[in-house]
This record gives C-alpha cells, sequence and structure tokens, in this order.
C-alpha cells in the first residue's frame, strides 16, 4: 500500500485492530438526521461506512460522506456499480477526493429487484472488480480508465467486499484472489453467523496467502428479535443464520430480553473472531439501527 492519508489507512499500515460501523443515509433533505446518528453511534469509530442506496433512495453516499468529514468522522465512501455508468463513477471518486475523502468500498450493489426502487433500470457498466481496478489506477498511475491525466492528487484508500459462504470454496478464492489482485486494501466481509463457516474460508484465504495481502474486516450483526432473524433468513440466505441462534432468540421471550440476547450472540461471536489469524478489524452492521452500535461496543468490550 503506498503512503496514505486517513485514520483507516493509518491503522491498517499500523497493524491496530480496526472497529468500524455502518451508517444509512435516510431519504433526508439536511444533515440533521447524520448529526444524530453519529452521536448515537459514538466517536472512537475507525470510520463510519457509509451506504450507497442500499434499499431504496437516500441521501447520496457522497454528500453524506462529506457531511461526516465536516463532523470531524471518518467517512468509507461507499460506491455501487448498480447505478452509474464509468463516466459518473470517476467523476464522482475525483469529486470526492476533492472534498478530502481518502476511502472507499467499490461493491456492484443489490439488484434494484431486491429494492425498494424494482422498477428502475441498472446500469453495471463495470462491475466491482473493475472498479477497484479503476481507482487503483486513478490512485496509483493519476490517470483515469482511458489514460487520461488526472489533475492534482487523487489518494484513496480501496476497499471490497467479500462473502464468506459463498460456495464452491475455490470460486471464493478465485474471487477474493482477484479483488486483492485488482487494488483492494482492505476486505470487509458479509456479517458471520456461522463462525465455523467463515473460519474454514478464512483458513483457505490463509492458505492462499490473501490474508497477508489485504486487510480482511469480519462484518458482524447484533439480531434485535427471533422476528428479524427469520426475516433475514428468507431474503438472504446466504448470510447463513444457525437454527440455534433464532431459538435462543425466541426463548430470551418479550422485545428487549431479545435485543439482550441478540447483542450477548453477537458478542460471543466478535470474541471468536478477534483471536482469528488474518481477522484485522470489524465492522458493525446496523441495518439503519446505530443505536445498536454503543450497545453492541460496550457488550463485547471493544
Amino acid at each position: 500500500m503506498k503512503t496514505l492519508n486517513g485514520t483507516l489507512a493509518s491503522k491498517i499500515k499500523g497493524g491496530d485492530f480496526i472497529v468500524m460501523a455502518e451508517y444509512l443515509p435516510p431519504a433526508a433533505a439536511d444533515s440533521s438526521a447524520i448529526k444524530t446518528a453519529m452521536e448515537a453511534m459514538g466517536n472512537s469509530l475507525a470510520a463510519v461506512n457509509v451506504a450507497d442506496n442500499h434499499d431504496g433512495i437516500g441521501m447520496s453516499s457522497l454528500a453524506a460522506s462529506a457531511v461526516l468529514l465536516g463532523m470531524g468522522v471518518e467517512p468509507v465512501y461507499q460506491v455501487v456499480t448498480r447505478d452509474r455508468n464509468r463516466i459518473a463513477l470517476q467523476s464522482d471518486l475525483l469529486g470526492a477526493s476533492a472534498l478530502g475523502i481518502r476511502n472507499v468500498l467499490c461493491t456492484s450493489g443489490n439488484h434494484q429487484t431486491l429494492t425498494k426502487c424494482s422498477d428502475s433500470a441498472n446500469v453495471y457498466d463495470i462491475d466491482a472488480i473493475q472498479l477497484v481496478w479503476t481507482v487503483k489506477q486513478m490512485r496509483d498511475k493519476g490517470t483515469l480508465i482511458d489514460g487520461s491525466p488526472i489533475a492534482g492528487k487523487f489518494s484513496m484508500l480501496v476497499g471490497a467486499v467479500a462473502n464468506p459462504y459463498l460456495k464452491p470454496m475455490e470460486l471464493s478464492m478465485i474471487q477474493l484472489a482477484k479483488k486483492i489482485e485488482a487494488g483492494a486494501d482492505f476486505v470487509q466481509t458479509h456479517p458471520v453467523f456461522d463462525v465455523d463457516g467463515f473460519s474454514a474460508w478464512l483458513a483457505a484465504a490463509r492458505k492462499d496467502g490473501l490474508v497477508d495481502k489485504t486487510a480482511v474486516i469480519a462484518g458482524v450483526l447484533p439480531l434485535t428479535s427471533a422476528e428479524e432473524a427469520e426475516r433475514l433468513r428468507t431474503s438472504h440466505t446466504d448470510l447463513c443464520i444457525p437454527d440455534a441462534w433464532v431459538e435462543r432468540l425466541k426463548a430470551a421471550g418479550k422485545p428487549d430480553a431479545q435485543e439482550k440476547e441478540g447483542l450477548k450472540l453477537c458478542a460471543e461471536t466478535i470474541g471468536k473472531l478477534k483471536i482469528m489469524k488474518g481477522v484485522r478489524g470489524l465492522h458493525i452492521v446496523s441495518g439503519g439501527k446505530e443505536g445498536i452500535v454503543q450497545k453492541l461496543r460496550a457488550a463485547a468490550g471493544l
């Protein structure tokens, strides 16, 4: 990794254990909701990942990231290739750099039919791997995709997303290797529920030497109820939420007790992830419930 500015880049380079969290911008026309969310999440996170129209229309990730920067919070500007062609993507990346944003997470995004905007058209001009490569070229060579020079210094830490439950394992390792080869400085995983399955994926990545080439940030999602767990198991079968988790949430009884049990389950998972060789940090997936972030950090001793 080249010498890059920013807290997240410094922590990765220094070998620190990283704790990040997710923010889902609402459909808001002012910054008051962002300020409220950041107060709920606390101010000692390494960075906050700003989702890009995750499940429908919200404030743009670029604008929300700029607001966070103005508040003294380091943003990870998330970019999905679903909604923009290569012209718009590069233009927005240049704008992000000019605003002082130093981290970007490249992903293809959920297909529009899985969001609240199912009637919209997608773009997918380039995929997530190609976007990672594009950002790296803009940073390391100072040029756009077509070779045109960039005026000024473009400096950006590049991140990608990985699904540790993608099967077969060989395909999962090929995809991960491609993202790292393209230039991913860090890789953020889907939420971990099945710890054994994640451990097998991480062991394969270690065997292939991939964890030595990037920082693996494991995703965690604190479930607040058995109903939420069942809903996610139906809509996101790849999350591999164990039956035992659902049963423990149900057995807890009342809603507040289920939330506490969900925090306990997630804290137990964090305890196991922290001691795994190759895990460089955690990404707390809030699902729009920013107040849960501080509760989880307290429960897990983060």
